[in-house]
Order: C-alpha cells, then structure tokens, then sequence
C-alpha cells in the first residue's frame, strides 16, 4: 500500500448561485496578464450548454483522456508514433474560434465622441486585430440559456437522452438549467502530464496538486490537446503552457484558494483524502461501470490503523493524517457517496467531485394545499426536470444508480429536516424515507449541518503543507526559503 494525500476539493451543484464571483476572483490574481486574455483557469458553465470551450465533453472532436486497449490504456491524442509530428501540427487542437476572441472596448468613445442625436457607447474591439468586432462567443456564452434548444441543443451529454426527453427538455414550461463550476481536477492519472514530452508537468507529491514548470514547458502544448477537460491553456505571449495551480501559494501560507475564498453560495469544500498509488493502473483500466466504485475504493479510510502505519512510513505528517480524518470531501465522497467526479470514462481520475443538483421540488396542490405526503417517495426525481440520464453522463460514468442514489439521499435529508421544522411532513414519513435513501437519522443531521449550516472551518480543512520536507529531498529548505515559490522567479540576491 503506497498512501499518498491529495487535496481535494467537492462542489455541492445544489447550493451554486451562478454569480461567477469565483471566476473573478481566479482572473484577478493569477490570469490579468499579457497572453491570459482568454484563459479562465475558474470558470462556471451553464448546463445544458456547450461549455467552454465550445463542446469540449466532445472528445470525438478533441480526442482527449485515454482510451482502453485490449488489457492497456493509451492516451487518446497522442502515441510513440505521431507524438514527435503532433509537436507541429495537430488537428485536435482546439482554436481561436472553439475559445472566443479577445475583446474589450473602446471607453474613449464615452468621453470623446462628437455632439450627436444619441449617448456614445463603448464598442467592443478585438485584442487580436484592434478592429471593432461583432462579439460571437465567450467564456460562458450560454450562461442562463443554457436550458434553451438554441446553444444546449449542441451539449454532448444530450446523447444520453431519448428523442422524447429531449423534446421535454426543450418544452417552454420546463426549461430548466444549473450551474457546472470548473477548475483543473488535479487528477491521479492526469494526461497532460503523461502527453508532456519534455516532462514539464508534474504532480506534487505532498499534497496532488498538477503543476507546469515554466523553465522546462516548451510550449508544444501537448497538454492542451491530452487534457479532456481542457483545463491547460497556451500563453501566446511567454510561450509557455498554463494552468490553474489550487492556489498553492496561497495553500502553503493556510489561506484558501482565491476560488474558494469568494464563493458566494459557499458551494466547495476543500480537505485532503488518503489514497493508493500502487492502484492507480489498475483502476483505471476497469470496464466503465466499475470505475465510480473503483475510485472510491482508491481512496482510504483514514481511522483504519493499517492505513495510518502505511502512511506514516511514506513519509505522511501525522497533521496530515489529522486533517483527512476530519475532511468534508471525504464524508461527501466516501462515507455518503453523494459526490461523484466529472466524466471518469476520460480514465484521468480526476479528484473534484460534485454534489448532483436537485430539481425543483414537487408536490400534489389539491384545494389550494400543498400536500408533501407521498408513497411514492422518490417519484420527482424519476421524472425530474433534469433527467438523470443526462447527470449521469456528466458525473456518474453513465451510471444512473450512482447519480439516484445521491438524489434520493439528499431529498431524504429534505424531508427529514422538513419533518423537523415545519411539520407539514410526518416523521414516520421522514424516517422511512431516509430508509429508503440508505440513510440513519444520525447522518441525515451530519449532512444538515455541513451543507446548511457549516462554517468556513468546516468547509477548509487543510494541515500545513509540510513544504520543507518535500524540499529537503532537492536541497537545503533554508536555501530555498528565500524564493518565492512562484516557478522561474528566482530567490532575491544580495549586493548590487
């Protein structure tokens, strides 16, 4: 057993408001700068939608992640044979056109402009070409239209559904759309790191995080087209591969990412999870309706004694151990299996996990009075505005019963707390719900507290990043304090 810790991160669907907020913040602080214009390391997606960038689930077009071969898996974009021609021409690239062109406007215009019949406005002009443009796509172009057939017609995830829930999605009276926050996954089989042909990307082993050494990137952005996600950019201006770093900087001084830090809907929880290394391989090459339990089981019990030798003699600080027994992503992921990862078939393992969203509440109206009793139960989310075949081509490897199974957990813990505190549901109802639900009181309460009324500390729960110890296998950590950890910045010198 090789146990490694990760931090990770789980993003409760049900709770995202759509303020972009995190967006904002990410842009603030890390891509504000020549050659980021169009990069948006955090960015939120209206689903159904096409995302950003355009259609990038449609791995028949971008032909990321890996694919199983016989008893190996191979990435999709690349092998021994082409990777050397696909360094100078490679026809899954995604373009300009799949991103959108770089635009801001001309504010001159308000102050400058001549008398006229009308106010003056600030027409958009391109960054590229400094010419007015006609502004045709952005980073979140079907924001709040997502439900509508004119840009979520285009949505891959579709392809799960039959010609009739299409056609029921699509109906005016049940539009419907949520909110799909995006980071890098920080994955444990992550393919941009394996397409990297001169080895410039790396998972830090402390703490998981997937990294780009900008002194060893050559821009070949190999990575661009390996990533399924599409979560690394290209820098036109340094020539050099980007993408989001969890805010590691901000991680080792125990502040949470810019990302995290500004949620307005509280959405994320961030902690660390234990997990095997020697099974990675292993698991990733199980049949897709194997892979949601196959991660799960990758990921440790941090109580288990055997577990906490093991780490310990990999090296694992005994806060770091402390922190993955407390960790919200591991109740989420592991003891309540109500988060699941994005589109595991990719095989990257990815290590963000999202709570599936819950669709409008249902409820018989007879007389003008709302009745929640039921017998059946669950009936909403069978018939729900969402289908679940559409949520579980995005979290649940095309498993349906993976994606119920949290539904149905957190309409229990609704009804239960219903039962509770208005009383228009009886408690007999409440608790046979939550059997139902594969659900004890006891958990249905834990589950109130984190997703209702946590604290910040409850959602970050982060030890001390223990940097210094990574850093002694390298070089003295008194050599390397006084750098400043950002990459090819080098440490200060003295004298003139």
């Amino acid at each position: 057993m090789n146990v490694r810790s990760q931090v990770s991160m789980v993003f409760h669907l049900d709770k995202c408001i759509g303020c972009h907020t995190c967006s904002i913040a990410c842009k603030n602080i890390w891509t504000d700068r020549r050659g980021t214009e169009y990069m948006w390391w955090n960015n939120v997606e209206t689903k159904p939608g096409t995302g950003y960038p355009t259609t990038w689930e449609d791995q028949s077009k971008y032909n990321g992640g890996w694919e199983k071969k016989g008893d190996e898996i191979q990435l999709k974009s690349q092998n021994k044979g082409d990777a050397l021609f696909k360094i100078f021409h490679n026809p899954n690239q995604p373009t300009m056109d799949d991103y959108y062109e770089p635009w801001t406007y001309d504010y001159q215009n308000l102050f400058n402009a001549p008398e006229g019949s009308d106010q003056p406005t600030a027409k958009p002009i391109s960054m590229v070409t400094g010419e007015y443009i006609n502004i045709e796509a952005g980073p979140n172009w079907d924001d709040d239209l997502g439900g509508s057939p004119v840009y979520a017609a285009n949505d891959p995830n579709l392809d799960a559904l039959t010609p009739e829930q299409r056609e029921q999605l699509f109906a005016t009276e049940r539009l419907v759309f949520f909110y799909f926050p995006r980071i890098c996954n920080h994955c444990l089989n992550p393919a941009c790191v394996a397409a990297c042909p001169s080895g410039a990307l790396y998972k830090r082993g402390e703490d998981g995080i997937v990294l780009i050494d900008q002194q060893r990137c050559r821009g070949w952005r190999a990575c661009v087209a390996a990533c399924p996600y599409k979560k690394t950019y290209f820098n036109w201006s340094t020539g050099k591969s980007e993408k989001c770093i969890l805010c590691f900087p901000r991680l080792e001084t125990g502040q949470a990412p810019a990302c995290f830090h500004s949620c307005v809907g509280r959405i994320r929880y961030l902690g660390v999870l234990l997990y095997d290394a020697d099974r990675i391989e292993e698991v990733a090459k199980l049949p897709d309706d194997q892979l949601v339990e196959g991660q799960r089981s990758l990921i440790l019990d941090p109580f288990d004694p055997a577990v906490i030798a093991a780490a310990r003699a990999n090296g694992v600080h005994d806060s770091v151990i402390e922190s993955a027994q407390k960790s919200p992503v591991y109740k989420f992921v592991k003891i309540w299996k109500m988060a699941l990862p994005p589109h595991l078939e990719y095989r990257t393992l990815p290590m963000l996990f999202y709570v599936p969203p819950m669709s409008p509440v249902m409820a018989n109206k007879e007389n003008d009075i709302i009745d929640h009793n039921t017998t059946d139960f669950f009936h909403d989310i069978e018939s729900s505005r969402v289908p679940i075949a559409y949520l579980a081509r995005l979290l649940g490897c095309n498993q349906e019963s993976k994606v119920r199974y949290a539904l149905r957990k957190q309409k229990a813990v609704r009804w239960y707390r219903r039962a509770v505190t208005v009383g228009d549901i009886s408690m007999e109802t409440a608790q046979k719900m939550l059997a139902e639900a594969d659900c004890s009181q006891q958990e249905a309460e834990a589950i109130y507290q984190l997703t209702s009324l946590c604290t910040f500390d409850d959602r970050f729960v982060i030890p001390p990043m223990h940097r210094e110890e990574a850093l002694e296998m390298m070089k003295d950590p008194n050599e390397h304090k006084a750098s400043t950890g950002f990459g090819f910045v080098g440490a200060p010198q003295r004298g003139m």
